[in-house]
């Protein structure tokens, strides 16, 4: 799932910048989203 960061955190030993879009598991994303740590991101017409 694709999601847009609300805040910067270390990820897997990556950083995850806060205002930028990374493709995270879907189990992680619902939880950051409930928490408010990150957003869905808007889907593309380029990645249908």
């Amino acid at each position: 799932m694709k999601v847009k960061m609300n805040v910067q955190t270390a990820y897997h030993g990556d950083l995850l910048r806060a205002g930028k879009e990374y493709e995270i598991d879907e189990e992680t994303a619902k939880r950051w989203i409930t928490s408010r740590l990150a957003e869905e991101a808007q889907a593309n017409s380029e990645d249908e």
